[in-house]
């Protein structure tokens, strides 16, 4: 089971210029969160920090019940091993096949004799979909094929806390969406706290539980995943919908003459597109931190954007959701009229599909 995460007040500067400050949130243990926001707004340097490669000005970064800032180097360095770390190139050793790259934190880090280590990093390559290129240089496979072998590597000391930097990072469409189907998956298969940065606005709508912005050196907001995309607030319609009318500019930071001239030709950023249904595993099981569609705003009074969590056979989740809980308890039988007779799990009209 993965371990909460909670910020509290944490600010972070380089000489005079300011990151981001008075950053407060708390990661859900076992839960898939995304930290969304415009480039250069600190969001690396927020997961650098996380981890204890970067210290903060001040702030305190709980990691259960370890302080992490506040840590000594040898605590620090027993906290680091319940993280693992995907970066946005991978990151893999280029002298090195996929199979050594992936073993490597095991040799470095553990005294598992090579049986061991083998029979480890083939089961994470298994995860990923790897099995057969093991013996690839990280030179003859492509980008997609590199995100899966860095996934791979930082699955293998089985950590608590997954960190995923940009994942979708040139990558295209396809395999974005595939990579984010085996994040999904391996949320549910191994439980671990999963925090991933992202500037992909379909990956962020749909895959996470939670939802986070960092915008002019703040946290907007973070929390369930309705409540973001469900906010009016300009800057989270701005970045939802992809415009430039808005607050945020080329420098981050529109300057006010030009919010002034916006505004003065009545243009704002848009109405917030639909709430899309979320993600499922490709087996179609419910993951512990995902929750009925809509549950968040009917408990906080929201009305979502019109045609919110249907999918793209016309299904409204909102309605279909009971059954489909039914129709995944142990020894279910299918309803009479064929909702989600014989087989239960994702197909195309399933929440997520095509997205």
């Amino acid at each position: 089971m993965g371990v909460e995460i909670r910020v509290e007040g944490l600010t972070k500067s380089f000489g005079r210029q300011t990151i981001w400050q008075d950053v407060s949130l708390t990661v859900p243990a076992g839960e898939i969160s995304v930290l969304l926001g415009p480039s250069g707004t600190g969001k690396s340097v927020f997961l650098k920090s996380l981890v204890g490669l970067l210290k903060p000005d001040r702030g305190h970064i709980w990691i259960g019940d370890r302080d992490l800032p506040r840590l000594p180097e040898s605590k620090l360095y027993e906290t680091r091993k319940l993280f693992g770390v995907l970066f946005q190139d991978g990151a893999l050793f280029g002298s090195m096949n996929l199979y050594d790259n992936v073993a490597f934190p095991l040799r470095e880090h553990t005294k598992k004799s090579e049986s061991q280590v083998r029979q480890i990093v083939m089961e994470k390559l298994e995860l990923v979909g790897l099995v057969g290129a093991e013996r690839k240089l990280p030179g003859e496979i492509s980008g997609g094929m590199k995100k899966r072998a860095g996934l791979a590597r930082a699955l293998v000391l089985d950590p608590e806390i997954l960190l995923v930097d940009e994942p979708d990072s040139g990558l295209d469409p396809v395999r974005t969406a595939l990579l984010n189907q085996t994040m999904v998956d391996l949320n549910a298969e191994i439980g671990a706290t999963f925090l991933i940065v992202t500037h992909d606005i379909n990956t962020a709508r749909t895959v996470p539980d939670n939802i986070g912005l960092l915008f002019l050196r703040e946290l907007v907001m973070f929390g369930p995943r309705e409540m973001l995309l469900s906010s009016e607030e300009p800057v989270v319609r701005q970045f939802l919908n992809a415009r430039t009318v808005g607050p945020i500019g080329m420098s981050e930071e529109k300057d006010v003459s030009e919010l002034e001239a916006e505004a003065a030709l009545g243009r704002d950023p848009g109405r917030l597109p639909p709430i899309p249904p979320q993600l499922m595993t490709s087996d179609g099981r419910i993951r512990p931190g995902q929750h009925a569609p809509g549950a968040w705003c009917a408990a906080h009074g929201v009305t979502p954007p019109a045609g919110s969590f249907v999918d793209d056979l016309g299904r409204d989740w909102v309605e279909e959701w009971p059954r489909y809980v039914a129709s995944m308890a142990p020894g279910a039988a299918a309803a009479a009229d064929g909702g989600f007779a014989g087989d239960p799990r994702p197909g195309p009209s399933a929440p997520g599909a095509g997205r």
